[in-house]
């Protein structure tokens, strides 16, 4: 009985180990001061994640759920729960294609992420610039119409893509000031994020 004991002591230990091994620590961003140091950092950094929660209303159709965002240079996976009568999506990116998964299963390469998700559900997000909106900076690979800052060179409110973005608030995340609810909308449909906890990780 004694050896049976602790070898189930050593194998519980084992694997706290090795949970605590693939636990990944967080780190804080460097200091945000104007427009030009956020935009440059937040533009380059490569792998983070927030949890939070989206509203999408597109006519007649749209939801409230769990919104879950995780990016790891160019590839990201988004997780969408809560659509009405769809369950828990999962949409992501290699940085080439992006898939979706269904609640069921089922998966399905995007060949235009944002129309195919509106002939799908009735909404769409904005899937190619949503990781730099939720940021709070422009896309890079698109001409932005329109910029707006606050009094500390934050984004307040932005034209690019035929959406209008505005953020309304700032709270901390990653010990920076980072979005904390944001809109963005066109002439079909509105998305509101609330982001409620902002991870950064090294390198």
């Amino acid at each position: 009985m004694i050896p049976d004991i602790r070898s189930l002591w050593l194998l519980l230990a084992l694997l706290v180990l090795a949970g605590c091994a693939t636990t990944r620590e967080s780190v804080d961003l460097p200091v945000l001061g104007d427009w030009e140091t956020r935009s440059e950092v937040l533009a380059n950094v490569r792998d983070w994640e927030f949890k939070g929660r989206i509203a999408v209303k597109a006519g007649d159709d749209g939801f409230n759920g769990k919104f879950n965002w995780t990016q790891q240079d160019d590839a990201f996976n988004a997780t969408v729960g809560g659509p009405l009568g769809i369950g828990t999506v999962l949409i992501e990116s290699d940085g080439q294609s992006v898939m979706l998964t269904e609640e069921d299963g089922s998966k399905t390469v995007l060949q235009d992420a944002e129309m195919e998700l509106r002939w799908r559900y009735g909404w769409t997000i904005p899937v190619s610039s949503l990781r730099y909106w939720a940021l709070g900076i422009p896309d890079p690979k698109v001409p932005a119409a329109e910029t707006e800052l606050d009094d500390n060179g934050r984004l307040v409110r932005l034209e690019q893509s035929g959406w209008i973005v505005e953020i309304s608030r700032y709270s901390e995340g990653g010990g920076q000031q980072m979005p904390r609810i944001l809109s963005a909308t066109n002439p079909d449909t509105r998305v509101r994020m609330i982001i409620d906890r902002w991870l950064f990780f090294g390198r």
